[in-house]
């Protein structure tokens, strides 16, 4: 963490919170917490019941329908593979099951799908490398609580996954909503300022933690933020394009990625390609003057389309490959699809009508630093009506945990960074004040939410379950392993 006011590690846990001080607003804020828990004692955290006309398989079909129709399957495969994979990919039906659940009414910028693999370590502007939330596809705002459980279930789903026994998951589970909870109370006894300044710079936490890692861990976190260095537009120009005749190229690699030309028999390759270079030509005008003034040095020279992820298959994602005019290495940006959250149904309605533009207001909001290449358009491709998409770079040193295989103790210590992450972002656009007085000083909220973690890991067990026979009775199409 490289915020300058060094609020506590998010490795180190229960630091004592400063004094939150006596302030007409601030006491007005601690009051609205501590009333908050009348809506939504914190033990009820725990409580998830299934609603008896819940159809999570129904909600991914209907989620299907304004996806991309020959996609949709690889979509479903991806999800049959394990528990927590179909979890990653059910977002919607876990919105759904959290409506349902007792809010607190205290609000902040949702991430929307804060599950671990939504957190990483990118590239700053000021080519640094940090730690956040780096997805953002379903942000709104909402409960604070519904992301803290979304994240802290995925740890347990993951840890049975990785084979931890029940006592090994609580701890991880309780030590990521403690993480959370205390960070919280420190951010709340900070100025607003020094709120937004805060980052996780991950050399610098490694320079500070490092003596009281072992040998061993700290090797292998300089490897991996050594490996992260590699992952930037260099790399994926060698491994995503090739030279022919002097000119850059789009390897082909179906179904994951496919250059428009290759699409010939399923679209009108003229078409498209007129359409991308509106929204490319669109999208620029969304960047601030000076950000627009470097996009502007690009032209766009090739396109592929590109399959990503597990949730967001079959919303429409094109690889752009734009050349600077100064003869210098090119550039990959990705260009997606932003549809409605999944949140839309059950949270605060979005104050943009353009997604792509939610996307990424929500991701200024909550991410301390962002790609300088982040903006949005819509257009309307060929046969359908207006779409609405985000940009960003394909790549700039981005690395996520490999979380198959983590111990115990690398997923504590990944929790913790995950629970301090997402609540600097919550105190950022939520009442910090209100949050940090609702949670309190006890264990109360972190054993609670880790009783919700593990109910919900079996209902996500269950679902997994639903959906391989609703492949099975040809309800739904699925195509495995790609």
């Amino acid at each position: 963490m490289a915020a300058r006011t060094k609020p506590a590690s998010p490795g180190t846990g229960g630091h004592k919170t400063a004094d939150l001080g006596a302030h007409p607003a601030r006491e007005q804020s601690i009051a609205a917490g501590k009333a908050a828990r009348q809506l939504a004692p914190l033990k009820s955290h725990r409580d998830f019941a299934a609603a008896a006309s819940r159809d999570p398989v129904g909600l991914l079909l209907g989620q299907a329908e304004s996806r991309v129709p020959e996609l949709v399957p690889v979509r479903h495969g991806r999800m049959l593979v394990s528990p927590f994979a179909y979890y990653r990919g059910a977002a919607l039906p876990m919105a759904a099951d959290l409506a349902g659940t007792r809010s607190s009414g205290l609000q902040a910028q949702l991430c929307g799908d804060a599950h671990l693999l939504n957190f990483g370590a990118f590239a700053s502007p000021e080519r640094r490398l940090v730690f956040d939330l780096n997805d953002f596809d379903e942000t709104l705002p909402g409960p604070f609580e519904w992301d803290v459980k979304r994240l802290v279930a995925s740890m347990a789903v993951a840890g049975r996954e990785n084979g931890l026994t029940a006592g090994k998951r609580r701890r991880v589970a309780v030590a990521t909503a403690a993480a959370y909870r205390t960070a919280m109370r420190e951010f709340a006894a900070m100025s607003i300022l020094n709120v937004w300044y805060a980052h996780f710079d991950v050399e610098d936490a490694l320079a500070r933690l490092k003596s009281d890692m072992p040998k061993k861990a700290v090797r292998r976190t300089k490897a991996q933020i050594a490996k992260a260095r590699t992952r930037d537009s260099t790399q994926a120009l060698a491994k995503l394009t090739t030279i022919t005749d002097g000119q850059h190229r789009i390897i082909s690699d179906p179904p994951l990625i496919i250059p428009l030309e290759e699409l010939a028999g399923h679209l009108d390759v003229d078409a498209v390609s007129w359409f991308l270079r509106r929204l490319f030509s669109g999208y620029a005008r969304t960047l601030p003057a000076h950000q627009r003034r470097l996009v502007e040095r690009f032209a766009l020279t090739r396109v592929a389309r590109k399959v990503v992820g597990v949730g967001s298959v079959g919303t429409e994602t094109w690889i752009l490959l734009i050349e600077p005019d100064d003869g210098f290495d090119p550039l990959l940006l990705q260009a997606k699809e932003a549809q409605r959250s999944v949140l839309a149904d059950y949270a605060d309605q979005s104050g943009y009508r353009n997604q792509g533009e939610r996307v990424v207001a929500g991701q200024y909001l909550m991410q301390a630093v962002s790609d300088i290449f982040l903006g949005w358009q819509s257009a309307a491709p060929p046969g359908r009506r207006s779409a609405d998409y985000y940009f960003r770079q394909l790549r700039d040193w981005k690395y996520s945990a490999e979380i198959v295989g983590m111990n115990a103790a690398a997923m504590t210590g990944y929790g913790r960074m995950c629970g301090w992450t997402l609540a600097r972002a919550h105190a950022r656009t939520g009442d910090r004040i209100a949050i940090a007085a609702y949670l309190g000083g006890s264990d109360k909220f972190d054993q609670a939410v880790a009783d919700f973690a593990e109910s919900y890991a079996d209902q996500t067990e269950r679902d997994h379950t639903a959906l391989a026979d609703a492949v099975a009775s040809g309800r739904v199409q699925a195509q495995v392993g790609i």
